[in-house]
Parts: C-alpha cells; structure tokens; sequence
C-alpha cells in the first residue's frame, strides 16, 4: 500500500517521493491516520476502506474550495486515490503549536472573510459527508426548504431507518412544518462554510497562522458554522470578538443556532447511538416551545 501511495505522491508532485517511516497516528473515529516522511519531506494520511474513495475525493475538493477564496489556511490535499481495499487521501503536513490569542482572534477575522465568499444558491456542486454520514447538496434558492429537507428532514429520515421513532419523529415532523418561522426576516446569503467547524477542526501554527481542516464545505447560512463552534466546548473568546468586529451576526442567531446545531445532535445520534436522542429531544423542545 505503501509503495502505491508514494507512487502516487511522486506523480502528484513531480518530486520522487519514498515513504520511509509510515507512524499511525491517534485521534479519530472514523478514518485511520498517518504520518508519511522522506527527510524533510512529510505528509498527512487518512485511509478507510475502498468504498470510501468518494468522501475523500470531496474532501480534497472542499480544501481547494476553500483554499480558492484565498481567506484562511487549510492543508493542500496532495493525492487520493485506492490501493487495493483501502481508499486514501493524501495531504500537506502541518505542525501545530499553542496557539495563543493572536492566532486565535486571527482565526475568527479570517472565517469571516471566508464567509464573505458566496455563491448564487445554496449547497455545493457535489454531496459530500458529514463524519461518516452522506451530506446532501442539491442546489436550491430557498434556504429554509434547503434547511429542511437536505439536513434536518434527511438526518430525521435516517433516524428513523435507525430505530428512532416515537417523539423524536412526532416532534421533527412539528419543527419542520413550521421552519419557515425561524426565518422571517433572514434571508442569508449562500456564503462559502466549512460545514463541521468543532473546535477539533482548527488549529493554530507556530507563527500564529490559522488554519481549519476536515470540511464538510457547502455554501449555506454562514451562521451554521459558528453555531457549530458553540457545540462541544467552544471557541475562545477572542475569536467570537474577533469575528464579531469583522462581519457581525444578526440578532436571530440566538435562536437559530439550536436549529443549526440539531443537525449536528441527529447526525451523532445516528453515528454513535442512543446517547444523543435526549439532547435531541430537548432541542427539539426549546425550538417549539
């Protein structure tokens, strides 16, 4: 495999490339990783099964989108291809340091200007995935019906492949027949978002530059993605003040963002299992209440 995957990376480079120290490394869930080097030459591996070979080809797609908008850092995907039964992707290596608030405040001016890059309608050109689950992306003028069917509607129809039904359908079936409520007077714009912004997705290099990784990128409400940076643990606050001075939220976001983060709360109930219906549920709640 090995062999394969340097061959490759000499094509894509045009420099001869011989892995020599193959080093797995740890921290994911859903792919294996590792780190690749020649000399001073490195690069940044994830491998699943064959079948797979889609995820990373949008993967590598949704980095040159957002390296395309020339606004925040992200790692150049090198290669992706299969070997075998194992799909790969290929990417830049990049080291990390603390970070600090500097780059942290950097971060937060930086995806703002990201989201000042849009489109003319809301998804993307091709679906892609969110973890391990399809993300749908057809085209659409309309963000609430987007909203609806292609992420809330879709994640509670796999819900229900999944076993869960009862409330949680009873309640979906309530939110998404009166979503265009949390839109009235916000039409956002279909700007460039990276669609999985956790605080596990960024990281800062030791000369303070930003950078975000793992997209899910579709161009949607650019309010999707700092809600997702509230979820689990959130950001520092020199990044919310940071974006804040550059490209401010609306009001309504106080509310919407629990609409945005349900997306999010389903797709790890149907990933991970039953530890998540609870939140769901409470989610729901607040939302119709």
């Amino acid at each position: 495999m090995w062999n394969v995957i340097s061959d490759r990376i000499s094509e894509a480079t045009g420099r001869r490339f011989s892995a020599q120290h193959p080093t797995p490394i740890g921290g994911g869930c859903i792919n294996a990783a590792y780190s690749l080097e020649q000399g001073e030459r490195r690069y940044f591996v994830k491998t699943n099964t064959a079948d797979k070979v889609s995820m990373f080809a949008a993967e590598s797609a949704g980095l040159q989108e957002i390296a395309r908008s020339k606004t925040i850092r992200v790692p150049f995907p090198a290669c992706h291809g299969t070997t075998g039964d194992t799909a790969f992707l290929v990417l830049e290596h990049i080291e990390f340091g603390k970070g600090g608030t500097g780059g942290v405040a950097e971060l937060g001016r930086q995806l703002a200007r990201m989201h000042r890059t849009t489109s003319d309608t809301y998804g993307w050109r091709m679906d892609n995935t969110i973890g391990a689950t399809r993300q749908l992306n057809t085209p659409s003028n309309q963000w609430a019906g987007f909203w609806r069917e292609q992420r809330l509607g879709f994640q509670l129809q796999l819900a229900a492949h999944n076993g869960y039904g009862g409330n949680l359908q009873r309640k979906g079936e309530r939110l998404l027949a009166d979503i265009d409520r949390f839109f009235v007077n916000h039409e956002p714009a279909a700007s460039l978002s990276h669609g999985d912004l956790w605080a596990g997705n960024y990281g800062i290099m030791p000369d303070g530059t930003p950078v975000i990784f793992d997209p899910a990128v579709y161009y949607g409400d650019r309010e999707t993605d700092m809600a997702m940076t509230e979820l689990f643990g959130g950001y520092p606050a020199a990044f919310y003040d940071a974006y804040e001075d550059e490209y401010p939220l609306n009001r309504g976001y106080a509310v919407r963002k629990t609409l945005y983060n349900l997306y999010h709360v389903l797709n790890h109930l149907n990933l991970f299992g039953g530890g998540y219906l609870s939140q769901a549920e409470h989610m729901m709640d607040t939302l119709l209440y």
